[in-house]
């Protein structure tokens, strides 16, 4: 019998038997969403935090001009939510929604606190996350400020591949922070 996803990802980082992998899957309620729908919102409180069973997501901002600002894309096996809202319980500041149909498990604050308090491993568990997410957030800034625009394509392209033939360029060139033209002329 083939473990369950989120089985083999805890797994990556902390060992469970099937019996503590049943006990934390409670804790999850499966989610499916449309593509075009959100999870959060800006402006509302971002309650749950979602792991990526299948599909797509992009986390992003528009500012004053109305222009969009993609923050994040969470793929399969990522986890994804406003985290200043779900840790702060503060208006989320940006939206998150699917670019793809989704199957996503989501967990609230309430339970994901109560787990780690109940069990080491996932304390540990979702303390290495928080550092690989922080290590990820640090390594994206720097990208931004000291790489130039063809040499962030090359890395995002060099790492996660697969997201350029599920995301439309459009996306890609606002994550990057440059315009669909310029990225086209990287592209070719």
């Amino acid at each position: 019998m083939t473990p369950h996803p989120l089985k083999t990802h805890i797994d990556e980082i902390v060992s469970l038997t099937d019996d503590e992998f049943e006990y934390i899957l409670s804790y999850f309620k499966p989610v499916k969403k449309r593509k075009h729908q959100f999870i959060v919102q800006e402006g509302e409180l971002a309650t749950k935090e979602y792991w990526v069973i299948k599909g797509c997501l992009k986390s992003y901002f528009f500012d004053e001009t109305g222009k969009e600002h993609i923050l994040q894309f969470a793929m399969e096996n990522w986890w994804t939510t406003d985290y200043d809202s779900f840790l702060n319980k503060t208006p989320s500041k940006t939206s998150v929604d699917c670019i793809e149909d989704c199957e996503l498990l989501s967990i609230t604050f309430e339970n994901r606190e109560k787990l780690t308090l109940e069990m080491h491993k996932m304390e540990r568990f979702w303390s290495k996350k928080t550092k690989l997410g922080y290590v990820a957030a640090q390594n994206r800034i720097l990208s931004l400020l000291k790489n130039t625009a063809a040499e962030r394509y090359d890395i995002l392209l060099n790492q996660y591949p697969q997201l350029f033939q599920r995301v439309p360029k459009k996306l890609i060139a606002s994550y990057l922070g440059v315009s669909r033209e310029t990225l086209s002329r990287m592209d070719s």
